[in-house]
């Protein structure tokens, strides 16, 4: 032994002794079925487990519809009704500071929300026919765009779903997983196949995965949601840093065409962006990448916490490098190529305007107002494109219409036609950048209302900044995300000015509804290098009647201090907090 070692040995024979360390308790299986087993850790895997939430289709049909409301069991309504794109919706009345103290059961009215799943967005004039019909006739004649690419149906009975579920089905349209811990609908570019500068047209993919795993019991209990997203434009136009699963169309320089794979990214309250596997997938690859990232999703996905179970958290855990080896090593069997990053887009993604298709004729991107739509403008959609020549149309993830196939003789008369029928292919920046979810009116999660305080905003801004407008001053693209709650189905933290619900005190010492704000965020686009979350300001709150107001302020700051090619974005995060209140 050394004379060191000696002497270390003397100090600790000398030292007074230390109660012995208790054991740290072992940490908590995550519930992940490949590592603890597939034993259910909470009340949600039991009942999946239970019974797969696919089951609940049969007795809706033969049971519930014919019993009404009162005869569907708790499970099935507040759990496996969502396989079939069905949620309760919110009982008028109830205001914003009672979201969080009242039961699902005492918020929830006996009628339902209807989700009609519309993967990539596409649709044909007979299909939209068919669901603005199916609005009029049993849901109060509501119909709302997501910024999902679905059609939400309200005020559904569920006496009424199997004659809903027939006609949908008969033109080609279900609702099969439109919610639920399941695979989503799949987002995907709504100029797939008709764009000119189109890399790679993904309809023929995203076909696939629909046709072969869509109402697959295998995937149909996964740990929570899973979304996923597909484009081969170069405006990256399906939002897919923030989709579970992505693909984004590049041309490779030794390998040609093919897609840039991304995983893991989710808003909600604890946003995360996806991350690149620097991995290239062949467009043959492509069916078998996205089963196997569902596949290790659902093997290895976190099962025990609710607000731990998306996929977000296991790539936070494991790393892209991690999550490419066990994804080629245990469920492809073979390495993928590795890959640059898809170039900036050089486009706007969201299509609005008049632009050529490559055969020669011409979509036409139209903006409604937050999305909000009724049943009898889409089957009077669904004729006025019909009379001019257009059988085709496709839902966005920005809430918006894009119209396929119009002749060049009848783009202005059509253009005209849709301003009608509230559709703009000329808006104004705000109506063009303004998103809403569905709010306190239909929703359980809602503290406050999204659809009118965003019509009422945009209606205030296009009067209040019509100078900046006249005189060129105002930025070409500008987002307001209104929000509800903090979910952020309206994607928040990836706007220039995102808004989430919540109630705000009042000198008077009643709560009232208003705003958290997020200022400076965004996605893939022509004037980003790179997608970011937006910041708060401390102590920035707006009152729901204030909003305008605000917003009026906070762009004429921008408009007078920015810099030579200054973005709001690159503003709002550099700008002093005093600038932003």
């Amino acid at each position: 032994m050394t004379d060191t070692a000696l002497a270390g040995a003397s100090a600790d024979e000398a030292a007074p002794k230390r109660p012995a360390r208790t054991a740290r308790p072992a940490a908590k299986p995550h519930g992940q079925w490949k590592v603890d087993g597939t034993a259910p850790l909470n009340a949600n895997e039991t009942w999946k487990q239970e019974d797969n939430g696919l089951n609940v289709r049969e007795r809706i049909e033969s049971v519930y519809s014919k019993h009404g409301f009162d005869s569907i069991d708790g499970t099935d309504l507040h759990g496996r009704f969502r396989w079939w794109g069905l949620y309760t919706q919110r009982k008028p009345g109830i205001d914003g500071g009672k979201t969080a103290t009242l039961e699902p059961h005492e918020l929830e009215d006996k009628y339902f929300m209807l989700r009609v799943r519309i993967d990539g967005g596409a649709l044909t004039t007979e299909q939209l026919r068919v669901i603005g019909q199916i609005s009029v006739d049993f849901a109060r004649g509501s119909a709302d765009l997501t910024d999902r690419q679905n059609i939400q149906l309200h005020w559904i009975r569920v006496e009424d779903v199997p004659e809903i579920w027939r006609r949908l089905e008969s033109v080609g349209l279900s609702t099969t997983e439109a919610c639920g811990d399941v695979p989503r609908v799949i987002l995907g570019s709504p100029v797939a196949g008709i764009a000119k500068d189109e890399i790679i047209d993904p309809t023929p993919l995203i076909h696939e995965l629909a046709e072969r795993f869509i109402g697959d019991p295998e995937l149909a209990n996964l740990p929570r949601k899973y979304k996923t997203a597909i484009t081969g434009h170069p405006s990256q136009d399906v939002v897919h840093e923030i989709n579970d699963f992505g693909l984004v169309g590049m041309v490779h320089p030794e390998l040609g065409v093919g897609y840039d794979l991304w995983v893991g990214g989710a808003l909600s309250t604890n946003p995360m962006l996806a991350k690149r596997l620097g991995a290239f997938v062949k467009p043959e690859q492509a069916a078998e990448v996205w089963l196997g990232v569902t596949s290790i999703f659902r093997d290895y996905g976190y099962r025990r916490m609710r607000t731990k179970a998306r996929l977000k958290f296991l790539m936070a855990d494991w790393g892209p490098e991690k999550f490419r080896q066990i994804l080629e090593d245990e469920y492809l069997g073979f390495k993928l190529s590795d890959g640059p990053a898809a170039p900036k887009p050089s486009t706007p993604g969201d299509h609005v305007g008049i632009h050529e298709q490559k055969d020669g004729k011409f979509f036409i991107g139209a903006t409604p107002l937050a999305g909000r739509l009724s049943g009898s403008q889409l089957v009077k959609l669904a004729d006025t494109l019909e009379a001019r020549g257009s059988f085709r149309l496709r839902t966005t993830p920005h809430q918006k219409i894009v119209v396929l196939d119009v002749a060049k003789e009848q783009v202005e008369p059509l253009v005209a036609e849709l301003d009608t029928l509230g559709l703009s292919a000329r808006p104004s920046v705000f109506r063009r950048g303004t998103i809403a979810c569905t709010g306190i009116e239909f929703c359980k999660l809602a503290i406050v209302e999204t659809k009118v305080t965003a019509a009422t905003a945009v209606a205030e801004l296009e009067r209040r900044l019509a100078d900046l407008a006249d005189s060129g001053q105002l930025p070409q693209a500008l987002s307001l995300h209104i929000n509800g709650c903090p979910n952020s189905c309206a994607r928040i933290q990836t706007a220039d000015i995102g808004l989430k619900g919540m109630m705000l005190p009042t000198p008077d010492g009643d709560p009232t509804p208003g705003f958290q704000v997020h200022l400076g965020g965004g996605l893939a686009s022509s004037n980003r290098e790179e997608a970011g979350l937006g910041r708060t300001v401390r102590g920035l709150k707006v009152y729901v009647e204030d909003l305008p107001d605000y917003v009026e302020r906070v762009v004429r700051k921008f408009v007078a201090d920015r810099a030579e090619g200054q973005t709001f974005a690159e503003w709002a995060h550099s700008a002093d907090e005093g600038d932003l209140q």
